[in-house]
């Protein structure tokens, strides 16, 4: 399997990790490892995450992208 380190960046949102893990979890992505944190601006959070699956991470990154609240996705 494949690692791959994300930096998700979206508004908050109630439901929105509900979201962001929904859309690994039907692409086929593992999550090993995340981390949550609230930037300087009141309405936004950050997720640091480990994800590991068979698939191109390009698949996950851009279904992610398409969520109504995230505003950024980066694969380091």
């Amino acid at each position: 399997m494949n690692q791959y380190q994300l930096s998700v960046q979206a508004h908050y949102r109630p439901e929105i990790l509900e979201r962001i893990l929904r859309v690994m979890r039907h692409r086929g992505f593992r999550v090993n490892a995340m981390t949550m944190g609230q930037p300087a601006e009141a309405d936004g959070i950050s997720l640091e995450m480990t994800v590991s699956s068979l698939r191109s991470v390009d698949l996950l990154s851009v279904q992610l992208t398409k969520l109504m609240d995230v505003t950024s996705v980066q694969v380091k």
